[in-house]
């Protein structure tokens, strides 16, 4: 046993055997990782092995360049490395706990436009035991500090770091094919990061995405408008007739879109120690003059929040990394919601209580056509006022009441409400239900922030009604994404009494809030099965605007011929009878694991969904839509558009002149006087 001991520590005391320990330490904690702190759906051995051996050959032949150099030069740039890579897990780890995904270059590059938010969260998603990752580096370093390995300074043969190279490239190449048996076409056709990392690793993860994103700028540099052919022609094979019946009934009417931040389905009608979370909603979702869909699925991808209101605003998917809005919004040309109606005669205004920065809205918006953008800088946002992520949700509802009655009429006004995000805290003052015990202090004040928005919109609600607004208005109300990603299923199961909450549990909880409510409209609970990207047909046939030759991905939810095939960013869907998560094929009313759906059915809808996310990412990534021609609609010039307070301001009260905004119709008589909010904030200011 002596001896064996005195040969390991002979080898460690090489500069080879200290590489070859570097990266044994370093697969151990990553392995950690991966099965601790990620969820990878590693199934079978194969799976099992390779996501045991996928980090040793590129940190192989990352500490196998130490072997290069001379000296002490080597041990401290190996240990540079492994801190390096090792921040970069850290940093995943971070962003996975939240958002099930890997940081991509095209989410750093757009970080600027989210950092400022960013300090809370990640006070609130770290965990003691992710420091782990750093113990490694940590050993290495007192292991050579307290002379345990001695630094090996001697000349090595060329031969022998030459030799480390090609093994490392070996290595790789039996990774790579191992992972192509399992999984074929692994690299040219996936949707979802996990499967990567599992099968490659994340260092390879990283690299394909720097290629795949340097790939896709170059796309759009070389795309023409042959490219759209192929798209055109599909739009027309699947285009979808809306709904007669529907077609027009709120023609001429205000349009509110009201962004219920992180709501989700279940929060409707859901009671916590006897209570009802948000009994406002719950009421309009059951009002006789309110659509309301209990089938209604998120679609985001990375992009969350900017994701949703693409498809909104779009009918176009996120894309597979990062924000379209982020990466794309400032160039490229769209067919958006403010634009088409806008040219329908419609004032357009976005409002958000946050910098203008955010998701880079300043810029898209300007490409998406809206006349205004009330960010934060046109409230008077005081100590107090902000939750992290903007202006708390029921001050900045009311303060947006001074701009929404100076618009001319008809208008489309979006309100983005921010209270409940992630992490779901909530000063003491402003809490009026308990929060849940699941013992996750992630899901226990999701009760909480849910209730206060829910507040802030009976508020709201209240409002149009006492202004008038609730008879020549339809109030389209939706959640963006889910609230409670799929790392916090243990609390899930116990608070939703779920029992075993599983990946498919996971899928149908994707269902978010989607109500269109108007007075005299033929209401009821639609079972309809339908997403975010379909939002925009049916709005637009509401109105009567026809969008036959448009660019869209979805379609009417009220069209008898609405194909129910709701499409996730990672090519996983949900039908009325058909689940697919990963792998796995579910019935959708058992939750089971269907073995009798035959691969025709699975073909023929796996088929549909990956070729309608990759033919919306080949017009997002080409900027395809520049080539396209609407009859009757004319392509949006940013440089119409200025979100600078003084001009902005001076275009609206000139705007008063038309006499079609409430105020003007009022004689100028404000009618903020009539909102009413509970809001303690401006109880302590008074």
């Amino acid at each position: 046993m002596k001896r064996i001991v005195k040969s390991i520590s002979k080898f460690l005391n090489t500069r080879l055997g200290f590489v070859i320990f570097a990266v044994l330490l370093f697969t151990l904690k990553t392995v950690y990782a991966y099965t601790t702190k990620f969820n990878l759906g590693v199934k079978g051995p194969i799976q099992t092995f390779l996501m045991i051996i996928n980090p040793i050959p590129i940190m192989l032949l990352l500490f196998g360049i130490a072997l290069y150099m001379k000296g002490r030069k080597s041990y401290i740039f190996l240990l540079i490395i492994d801190f390096l890579d090792t921040i970069w897990l850290f940093s995943n780890i971070l962003y996975y706990r939240e958002f099930s995904d890997f940081l991509t270059m095209v989410l750093i590059k757009g970080s600027g436009s989210v950092s400022n938010n960013l300090g809370k969260s990640i006070m609130g998603i770290l965990e003691p035991t992710d420091f782990l990752v750093f113990l490694d580096v940590l050993i290495l370093i007192l292991l050579l500090a307290f002379h345990v390995i001695r630094m090996d300074v001697k000349r090595l043969n060329w031969k022998i770091p030459v030799l480390v190279s090609s093994l490392a490239v070996l290595l790789f190449g039996a990774n790579l094919t191992l992972a192509g048996s399992d999984r074929p076409q692994l690299l040219t056709r996936t949707f979802d990061n996990n499967y990567i990392v599992k099968y490659l690793g994340l260092n390879v993860f990283n690299i394909y995405d720097v290629v795949k994103t340097t790939k896709t700028n170059a796309v759009k540099a070389q795309s023409k408008s042959s490219d759209l052919d192929s798209i055109e022609k599909y739009m027309k094979n699947n285009y979808v007739t809306p709904n007669v019946e529907y077609s027009g009934v709120a023609k001429g009417k205000n349009v509110f879109i009201i962004h219920l931040e992180s709501l989700q389905q279940f929060m409707i009608d859901f009671k916590w120690d006897g209570e009802e979370v948000t009994p406002n909603l719950n009421k309009l979702y059951h009002e006789d003059d309110t659509l309301s869909f209990d089938n209604f699925f998120n679609q985001v991808g990375q992009g969350k929040t900017a994701d949703a209101e693409l498809m909104l605003e779009n009918s176009l998917f996120g894309l597979p990394e990062g924000s379209a809005m982020v990466t794309d919004g400032t160039t490229n040309t769209f067919q958006a919601a403010p634009a088409i109606l806008d040219q329908q005669g419609y004032t357009t205004a976005s409002f958000h209580g946050d910098v203008p920065s955010f998701w880079n809205r300043d810029n898209t918006y300007k490409s998406w056509g809206y006349d205004y953008f009330f960010s934060s800088e046109y409230f008077n946002v005081k100590k107090g006022y902000d939750i992290g992520y903007g202006m708390k949700d029921k001050i900045f509802l009311k303060d947006s009441a001074k701009y929404i009655e100076q618009l001319p009429q008809p208008f489309y006004a979006k309100l983005i409400t921010v209270t409940n995000h992630y992490p779901y805290t909530l000063d003491k003052k402003n809490q009026s239900i308990s929060k849940t015990d699941t013992g996750d202090s992630t899901v226990d004040g999701y009760v909480q922030t849910a209730r206060y928005l829910d507040e802030s919109i009976g508020e709201f609600m209240n409002w149009l009604k006492e202004s008038g607004l609730d008879k020549t208005s339809m109030v389209v109300l939706y959640g963006d994404h889910y609230g409670i990603s799929d790392n916090h299923k243990k609390a899930m199961a116990k608070l939703t009494g779920t029992k075993g909450f599983d990946d498919f549990d996971n899928a149908q909880y994707q269902r978010v809030p989607f109500m269109i409510h108007m007075d005299g409209l033929k209401g009821g609970i639609n079972h309809t099965y339908g997403g975010e990207i379909d939002v925009l047909p049916t709005l637009l046939n509401l109105l009567g605007v026809s969008d036959k030759n448009m660019i869209q991905f979805g379609s009417d939810l009220l069209s008898k011929d609405h194909p129910q095939t709701v499409a996730f960013r990672n090519g996983d869907f949900v039908t009325p009878s058909v689940t697919k998560v990963g792998s796995n094929y579910y019935s959708t009313k058992t939750g089971k694991v269907d073995k009798t759906i035959s691969s025709e059915q699975k073909s023929k809808l796996s088929n549909k969904v990956t070729t309608e996310l990759s033919l919306s990412d080949r017009v997002v990534n080409g900027d395809l839509l520049r080539f396209h021609t609407v009859p009757g609609f004319t392509k949006v010039d940013k440089k119409d558009y200025s979100y600078k307070k003084s001009t902005a301001l001076k275009k609206l009260k000139a705007s008063q002149k038309k006499g079609t905004s409430v105020l003007a119709q009022n004689d100028d008589k404000s009618l903020t006087d009539l909102y009413t909010t509970d809001a303690p904030e401006l109880s302590d200011d008074k």
